[in-house]
């Protein structure tokens, strides 16, 4: 058994025994070998005969290409000598063997071994196997463009998102989303449809409604979200192993399921809107009518009254009778007038931006007929509203009508109107409003209050707006908790503006 050296306790740099570095360099855990400049082998450790699998008897002497695989690209060795003969060292990768023939990836570095006068007569080589090492590289890469593949082939758009709220990750399907939304980040448009959606969705997602500009449909989603721990990369993590929490988005497009159901819907919706209307308009008629019969009845009361002030009780006995008769007929007549339909003890969720496209689908073919544009600017996500359905789209119903018979009734004044109407929604957490502009004559200020009157129409008013069921679209909005008010619109015309609360706390 050898013996180590004893060495002195303190040793100024320089001093080591020769012995010491042979002993370092013997046992060093990396394979260190020493050539000639012509690359033969005077030296070997014992890592370097473990690694190759030769004995040091088997190596000395025999040049270092004894363990060629023969593949390494002849470009890599030309790189290594050249570096080599100017004095360099050189860093690098080959495909060696081992003795039993199968081969392993060396980490190589060579240095030139430089005397006292600068000649170089020997070469250091350290090399380590790293084939373990390449091999999890390869795995770890191929399992990444596994799942990249799977990920960017899935027709469903996913995302995610670290602490910060910046996309880490994304795939084909979201990077569309970019151009078809026209927005630069799509998952923030589509986690404010989460947070403000009101309805759950399928497969345990929720459904969000995105509406575009420029007259495109909106667009449907299916969202789901899952937060995930994503350990820290950074080197001063690698005994304190930090998860930082990231957000997974997955959006499936379900825009054709929702066309589909709003086809049929559509159709549902027109009838219903249109024997509400006819029902509205029933009840408004005889109404009215009901009124008109009221006046002379009232006449011949207070002229009963005075006959019998002056002492003709006979006669106005006679007519007090027929004004009783009357007036209990009339009470009749109004017991039978239909009812106003009013399901607010049903309420359910309500996007107004639906409620919106769902009127402009029915009304097109009239605007199609009077040759009026739509300008329709939805804000892309709205707060769900409480309320009834039909009901809020009879009163954005009458409103568009109302903008279309403004701008038709001009075409017989001779005047010239600017043949559009503009639509835009906005959306605050306790309201959301509906704006409506039409290109009409507009309503004069003394008549903006009488306008929601019941059976008060400006048709009597040459060149005014008409304003028919203004009253009954107000009683709707003020039902819902709602205002609505006239305006006069920015580029002429009216100006119909709808607030509706949320229900929400301002908080």
């Amino acid at each position: 058994m050898s013996k180590v050296a004893k060495l002195p306790t303190a040793l100024n740099p320089g001093e080591l025994p020769a012995v010491v570095y042979r002993q370092a360099v013997d046992q060093a855990d990396i394979g260190i070998s020493i050539t000639d400049t012509e690359a033969n082998i005077l030296y070997c450790n014992a890592a370097f005969s473990k690694t190759s699998g030769y004995s040091t008897e088997e190596t000395l002497g025999r040049n270092q290409s004894l363990l060629s695989y023969q593949t390494t690209p002849p470009a890599l060795y030309e790189e290594m000598w050249s570096n080599l003969q100017r004095g360099l060292s050189w860093h690098g990768h080959l495909l060696n063997r081992r003795k039993d023939g199968t081969p392993y990836l060396a980490e190589l570095n060579v240095t030139p071994v430089q005397e006292t006068n600068g000649t170089v007569r020997h070469y250091l080589g350290m090399h380590r196997d790293v084939t373990a090492m390449h091999q999890l590289e390869q795995r770890v890469l191929n399992q990444k463009q596994l799942i990249e593949s799977v990920i960017d082939a899935a027709p469903m758009a996913i995302a995610l998102l670290n602490d910060e709220g910046k996309i880490v990750l994304d795939n084909h399907a979201y990077k569309k989303l970019v151009t078809d939304l026209g927005v630069p980040e799509p998952a923030e448009l589509l986690l404010a449809g989460l947070a403000k959606a009101s309805a759950p969705g399928r497969n345990g997602g929720i459904d969000v409604r995105i509406e575009r500009t420029g007259g495109r449909k909106p667009r449907w989603f299916c969202c789901t979200t899952q937060m995930i721990e994503i350990h820290d990369e950074s080197a001063d993590s690698f005994f304190s192993h930090p998860r930082q929490p990231s957000l997974l988005l997955i959006a499936s497009d379900v825009t054709a399921l929702h066309e589909e159901q709003q086809k049929v819907r559509a159709a549902a919706l027109q009838a219903m809107l249109a024997d509400e209307e006819h029902t509205a308009t029933l009840r408004e008629s005889l109404s009215a009518a009901l009124y008109q019969i009221e006046e002379p009845i009232n006449v011949i009361a207070s002229a009963v009254a005075l006959m019998r002030g002056r002492g003709d009780t006979g006669v106005s006995a006679v007519l007090e009778n027929a004004v009783s008769g009357a007036r209990a007929r009339i009470e009749e007549l109004r017991g039978l007038l239909p009812s106003e339909s009013r399901d607010d003890e049903s309420a359910v969720g309500i996007n107004l931006n639906e409620v919106v496209r769902d009127v402009l689908d029915i009304t097109t073919p009239r605007l199609l007929a009077s040759g009026i544009t739509v300008d329709w600017r939805p804000e892309p996500v709205l707060p769900a509203l409480l309320g009834s359905p039909l009901r809020l789209r009879s009163a954005v119903k009458i409103l568009i009508d109302n903008a279309i018979d403004a701008i038709v009734g001009q075409r017989g004044q001779g005047r010239t109107t600017r043949r559009e109407i503009t639509l835009f929604t906005q959306g605050r957490r306790e309201a959301v409003t509906l704006v409506v502009d039409d290109g009409g004559p507009g309503i004069p200020l003394e008549l903006r209050l009488k306008v929601f009157e019941p059976f008060f129409s400006t048709g009597s008013q040459a060149g005014h707006h008409l304003g028919t069921g203004l009253s009954r679209a107000q009683q709707i909005i003020s039902d819902h908790g709602g205002i609505i008010d006239i305006l006069d619109a920015p580029h002429g015309g009216c100006r119909m503006r709808i607030e509706l609360p949320t229900g929400r706390d301002r908080s």
